[in-house]
């Protein structure tokens, strides 16, 4: 039952079917942390009008709003790779899933903006805890030669929980009449908000099934624990091995700290600089802006509400199948030939969408309205950038930022990459709004092309290959 002790781990043929669905069924625990954030992201997609209805919010108000999750997702990742370290990686899981749960009731009862502005900073923070942790813990307890896929399973939860959203949206608004009508009492908007709650309660419940990571015990010194963990994941030898490799990877009698990532000439280690890149690019693609601001984006380009809600199932579906696929690949093709064909698929097709927005005219009461061609081309154009980055990016950052950085400093390593994703994430979408105002659809697009292109020399220059090895490999 040994597996090599090299790059490629224990042989998928060597563990029975009932440690391989162990695996499936902790992975499939952990990721649902990346369901909630895709649900929320996809909830405050079909509540613009109902926000800015009752808060009296103008371009920026709202920018800040929604944007507000993301500052609590920046600080949320941050802290949650440190306090991984200490108090481990399932308990801090634990309480995320209590904050976002506390957050989701909130952002949907009260009537005071400060309240739902904070109620949904700690829902963030909790979706930040869990994007980072979520990989990092997968990437712990599987084996080397499925690990892509198994990390991928991240992303699919993250579009799975966007199109859930999109669908109870899309129902709610049609039973109200809009998102701005009731539905017993409630406006259809704040039943967005409170739908979130079942997927928490699900996740909370759900996490007291699965272990501690087996690394995360090691390097707490509790062998056995860990022996136990392992145990059940590869069996007996397997564990007894992989016991002394994971303890070999650490310095003996150091403890993990933001030090290991540090370096006196460039700020960071050349890998942390590889995780930033990662990290940032993902975002400044602008792939947020259709998981945020899909139904306005749509409405912007002169599309009636209920049209929009329906564009943003279909952006739902193709991304789920282009996950899917990007699963089946990545553990054959690598990881950065997928990065290098989604840069060059997303540029294309974010040029297209800023050529089809150059066409758009205006009616008497200032909406954007494009013609029949451009229409075509940027809807076409958008669910084709869809699937690129979901068949790239969009699950590639995860896994490779939860497996390419040394055991010594993963947590570390991930805190700073974490608070640079979510940082950038905030960036677009609070500017976003008042970058549709002020240089137009074509202008921000411009922008977005531009950084896909950037992406390109990028991942040409600073990026490795992490296929196929061992977390104990992986150098900084």
């Amino acid at each position: 039952m040994a597996g090599p002790t090299g790059g490629t781990g224990p042989d998928l043929a060597g563990i029975d079917r009932v440690n391989l669905g162990f695996i499936i069924a902790i992975v499939a625990v952990a990721t649902i942390g990346g369901l909630l954030f895709g649900y929320d992201s996809g909830a405050v997609n079909g509540t613009q009008a109902g926000l800015q209805a009752q808060f009296n919010l103008d371009a920026n108000g709202l920018g800040f709003t929604v944007g507000s999750l993301l500052i609590g997702c920046a600080f949320g990742a941050f802290f949650a790779g440190r306090l991984a370290d200490l108090i481990g990686r399932r308990t801090v899981m634990i309480v995320a899933a209590v904050m976002f749960l506390i957050g989701a009731l909130i952002q949907g009862l009260t009537d005071t903006h400060t309240l739902f502005v904070a109620a949904r900073f700690g829902a963030g923070m909790a979706v930040g805890a869990a994007s980072v942790l979520s990989p990092l813990y997968i990437s712990e307890v599987a084996p080397a030669n499925i690990r892509g896929r198994m990390s991928t399973v991240q992303q699919v939860m993250i579009i799975t929980g966007l199109t859930a959203a999109f669908l109870v949206n899309y129902f709610l608004a049609q039973q109200a009449g809009s998102s701005l009508g009731e539905i017993g009492g409630t406006s259809a908007w704040r039943w967005m908000y409170l739908a979130q709650a079942a997927p928490a309660v699900v996740f909370l419940l759900a996490l007291f099934l699965i272990p501690e990571s087996p690394r995360y015990l090691v390097m707490k010194n509790k062998d056995a624990a860990a022996r136990k963990v392992l145990t059940k994941l590869f069996g007996a030898d397997v564990a007894e091995r992989k016991i002394g490799e994971i303890r070999g990877s650490f310095t003996e009698g150091h403890r993990p700290s933001f030090a290991d990532v540090m370096s006196k000439k460039t700020l960071f280690r050349p890998i942390v600089w590889a995780g930033l890149i990662l990290a940032t690019f993902q975002q400044f693609v602008g792939i947020n802006i259709i998981f945020y601001y899909g139904e306005t984006l749509w409405r912007l380009a002169g599309v009636s509400e209920a049209v929009a809600l329906e564009r943003n199932i279909i952006s739902g579906a193709v991304s789920i199948a282009a996950v899917l696929a990007a699963l089946a690949v990545i553990d054959k093709i690598g990881r950065k030939p997928l990065l290098l064909i989604g840069s060059v698929g997303m540029a294309v097709t974010l040029g297209a969408m800023t050529w089809a927005f150059s066409g758009a005219t205006a009616d008497a009461a200032g909406n954007l309205a494009l013609g029949e061609t451009a229409g075509l081309t940027a809807l076409v154009a958008a669910n084709l950038y869809v699937i690129f980055f979901n068949f790239s990016w969009g699950p590639v950052m995860w896994v490779m930022l939860g497996e390419m950085f040394p055991n010594q400093m993963r947590g570390s390593a991930l805190a700073i990459c974490g608070l640079a994703q979510w940082g950038a994430n905030y960036l677009v979408v609070q500017s976003f709004p008042g970058m549709a105002e002020s240089i137009g659809l074509v202008g921000t697009y411009a922008l977005y092309t531009a950084a896909a292109v950037i992406s390109i020399f990028l991942v040409r220059a600073f990026i490795k290959e992490t296929k196929g090895k061992e977390l104990e490999d992986m150098q900084g």
